[in-house]
């Protein structure tokens, strides 16, 4: 098996049925980035990073990698939604907090890599999730989701 083909596998693993496709088309071209010991660290397709792919064998989404699981998963899978007070927040790369969460993917769980939108689905940014879905849904304050990448418009 290939380099792609286990990150396909590992993707559809974490983000479900389809995700391994969307971040590594058949017709894509990638750059790995290694670590000394041969170990994939970091996956780039024309020059983005779409994902690092850590030590506990998860991926953490770059910007370029969350805008390709939005465009490719139904919503709201593998996202968090949150209200437009937050836009200008999460884009400077600010956490997003469980009190603006409109709605997220009944899924997530705390440590999961999610892409943090807007009610109209746009990318605000990435990050990991903090809190449940559930969670996200009850608390009124703390962080849902820590922010790794905001989008800059």
């Amino acid at each position: 098996m290939n380099d792609v083909a286990r990150l396909r596998t590992v993707a559809d693993y974490q983000f479900g049925a389809g995700a391994g496709r969307a971040l590594f088309p058949e017709n894509g071209t990638f750059t790995v980035r290694r670590s000394r010991t041969g170990r994939p660290q970091q996956v780039f397709a024309d020059g983005e990073r779409l994902v690092s792919y850590g030590t506990d064998g998860r991926f953490t989404l770059g910007l370029a990698g969350g805008e390709r699981l939005r465009t490719t998963l139904a919503a709201p899978r593998g996202r968090v939604v949150v209200g437009a007070e937050s836009d200008p927040f999460v884009r400077e790369g600010k956490n997003a907090f469980a009190k603006f969460v409109r709605e997220s993917d009944p899924a997530i769980r705390p440590g999961d890599a999610v892409c943090i939108v807007d009610p109209d689905d746009d990318l605000l940014g990435v990050g990991r999730a903090e809190l449940s879905a559930t969670a996200m849904a009850d608390f009124s304050t703390g962080v849902a989701v820590k922010t790794r990448e905001g989008a800059e418009k």
